[in-house]
């Protein structure tokens, strides 16, 4: 019997939920397509890994913030990173850019109980996180560097959010489609996503059959010479 993907979604690229394309997609299939689209540095090469999942292909929208640090009493401590959370929309993922900081945890167990109420799908932190333990309990995606016990108070703070960002000289726009899974994160530029995703969407019914005919007793280089896929 057959493991592979849930089968793709056979509608066309531009009606596929981002529900379905995490049930058949993953960050390296994506990544073979901005590949054949001319698009081959997309994924930033951080040693950002996951920390908490819950199984699935954390897949949705940039809401981008940018961090700095910091060594003065803060005069309005969160106030723009809670500003940033209230503003999240549904299926919008947090990107944290601080640089790999680790001078605080800036993400914790209360900021994702505020972005789980406005419908945020999970964090990516170039830097650290705490309080693991009970986000761990409430299942919500995290990827990040590590783990520091301190508040971001007086260390950290969001100096502004719904800006480019760039990771690795990955450029990073708000709203562009944005995939994390144990290989590592990817970006696909909004302008290229619908021909990307139908692409990518393609290669889970390619990779399937040569699957199949490999298991079949076909040998890896008719595989290939026959389906085009690897």
């Amino acid at each position: 019997m057959s493991d592979a993907r849930p089968a793709a979604p056979a509608a066309p690229a531009a009606t596929h939920t981002l529900e379905e394309l995490r049930r058949c997609l993953s960050v390296p299939l994506l990544c073979d397509s901005l590949d054949a689209h001319g698009f081959p540095h997309q994924s930033p090469r951080l040693p950002i890994r996951p920390l908490v999942q819950n199984g699935a292909l954390l897949l949705g929208r940039a809401k981008t913030t940018l961090w700095a640090d910091m060594a003065h009493e803060d005069p309005e401590p969160y106030q723009l990173e809670l500003a940033a959370i209230d503003s999240c929309k549904p299926d919008e993922i947090i990107l944290c850019a601080a640089g790999g900081s680790f001078r605080s945890g800036i993400w914790g167990e209360l900021l994702t109980s505020a972005a789980t109420n406005v419908g945020c799908v999970g964090v990516i932190v170039d830097g650290a996180v705490r309080d693991l333990s009970r986000i761990r309990d409430m299942g919500f995606p995290v990827f990040a560097r590590g783990c520091n016990p301190y508040d971001s108070r007086n260390r950290q703070r969001v100096i502004d959010y719904d800006v480019p960002i760039e990771w690795d000289s990955v450029r990073i726009e708000p709203g562009d489609l944005v995939a994390a899974d144990e290989d590592g994160i990817v970006i696909v530029p909004q302008r290229v996503e619908r021909e990307v995703v139908a692409a990518a969407v393609a290669k889970v019914h390619a990779e399937n059959q040569v699957r199949d005919a490999i298991r079949g007793g076909m040998s890896a280089t008719e595989a290939f010479a026959t389906f085009g896929v690897l």
